[in-house]
């Protein structure tokens, strides 16, 4: 095992919650990679702005039983490093990626994502890809 703790991305949450085989979805087959699990308080507020009044259950009672990692000071300061790096380099990310992206940075862990696309302009970042 390579790391025993990764940061979930707003987008491996999303797919669980729709996939009706809940066996096929990515954060599946991370569960036998992985013991710990904890994803940003920016992920948090994505769902919940996302959410209807019948999935709040659902979410509710997910992120009780993972942790739910603070936009810290150390954070920030990546992001806003990150944020400068990727403007100079024309390829800017939506913020919420970003600071998802920089809490994960400040923590020192891997990010598993589906959304590798904008992810992957972060070199630091290490990410956690579902195999095809």
């Amino acid at each position: 095992m390579a790391h025993e703790i990764i940061c979930l991305d707003t987008s491996v949450l999303l797919e669980y919650f729709r996939k009706t085989k809940k066996e096929n979805a990515f954060l599946t087959a991370l569960l036998s990679r992985y013991d710990v699990f904890a994803t940003s308080v920016i992920t948090e507020f994505e769902i919940y702005s996302g959410a209807t009044d019948e999935q709040m259950k659902f979410w509710d009672t997910f992120f009780q039983q993972i942790d739910i990692l603070p936009l810290n000071t150390e954070a920030i300061q990546i992001a806003a490093t990150l944020f400068k790096q990727l403007k100079l380099q024309n390829s800017l990310i939506d913020m919420p990626d970003l600071f998802i992206a920089a809490t994960a940075l400040s923590y020192q862990l891997p990010l598993a994502t589906l959304n590798v696309k904008h992810f992957e302009r972060i070199h630091q970042l290490e990410l956690i890809k579902k195999e095809v």
